[in-house]
């Protein structure tokens, strides 16, 4: 039977402050290989030692001081993909890549970060808004120029595309995050040779969400959610895909991301 890989993304929204609770993660799901966005660490500063220590010796990673910034953490060597382009011109550690070489078949991981937009989505007169809808341009005509096969990617891509990706596709459509410029150029993204793996899964005309607001004062009760998180996969690797989890537990731990991890199982071979 072939080996299947568990590979989780996660905006932990400050690596070092919630390391207790990647720990948790990994106690609890075992994965082989964990991306995270909004780590908000500098490179030097890294908890190398601390991520380590839960099994993953190879790690690639992209930080800054105090936003931001892209992890891998792999117990599979990694080997990083160079070349990828510095978008819209800003070093603002928001993309790491890498291949993930496993006995079974190296498949080749992207971990995003996509800009949030701020709160008006009017990109003439909000440059948030602008950086957003440009970036996810940029990054769709470098997918188009390459060549995709065994590709996954991950990441909080701060854009819920679907009707059923909120809680009201009425009330959100001139919400940043949900509106048509934005969900519009996101599946342009995905078009350029992908698959969501989630809704795989999932049925589009399901809620589906892994974002709660901290606003909210009981998120579930509410469950005023958005599906930010996404993982997609290049359509070889579809007939691989075994199962997928949003582990909307992890969003009552002690203080914990407004993000909860998403969870995909898939061999590595036929």
């Amino acid at each position: 039977m072939p080996r299947r890989m568990r590979l989780v993304t996660w905006n932990i929204n400050s690596l070092r402050l919630r390391l207790p609770l990647l720990e948790k993660l990994v106690r609890h799901l075992a994965p082989d290989v964990v991306c995270l966005q909004e780590t908000k660490v500098p490179d030097p500063l890294f908890p190398e030692d601390g991520v380590k220590a839960l099994g993953f010796e190879h790690l690639h990673y992209r930080g800054m001081k105090g936003y931001n910034g892209v992890a891998i953490l792999s117990r599979h060597p990694l080997k990083p993909v160079t070349q990828t382009p510095v978008w819209y011109g800003k070093e603002d550690c928001r993309h790491v890549a890498a291949t993930v070489c496993a006995p079974e078949g190296d498949v080749e991981l992207h971990d995003f970060y996509i800009p949030a937009g701020g709160d008006e989505p009017a990109p003439e007169t909000n440059p948030k808004f602008a950086h957003k809808l440009a970036f996810v341009e940029e990054v769709t005509e470098w997918f188009q120029s390459r060549p995709l096969n065994r590709t996954v990617l991950v990441g909080d891509f701060n854009i819920a595309p679907l009707e059923h990706d909120v809680w009201s596709h009425k009330q959100l459509l001139k919400i940043v995050s949900h509106t048509p410029p934005e969900t519009e150029r996101l599946n342009r993204w995905l078009q350029t040779g992908f698959v969501d793996a989630m809704r795989h899964f999932v049925p589009a005309d399901e809620k589906l969400y892994t974002w709660w607001s901290y606003r909210n004062r009981d998120w579930k009760k509410s469950n005023r959610g958005r599906r930010l998180d996404h993982v997609w996969m290049t359509p070889d690797l579809l007939p691989n895909l075994h199962g997928m989890t949003v582990v909307r537990e992890a969003r009552d731990w002690e203080s914990p991301s407004d993000h909860v991890p998403v969870v995909v199982d898939f061999s590595l071979s036929d």
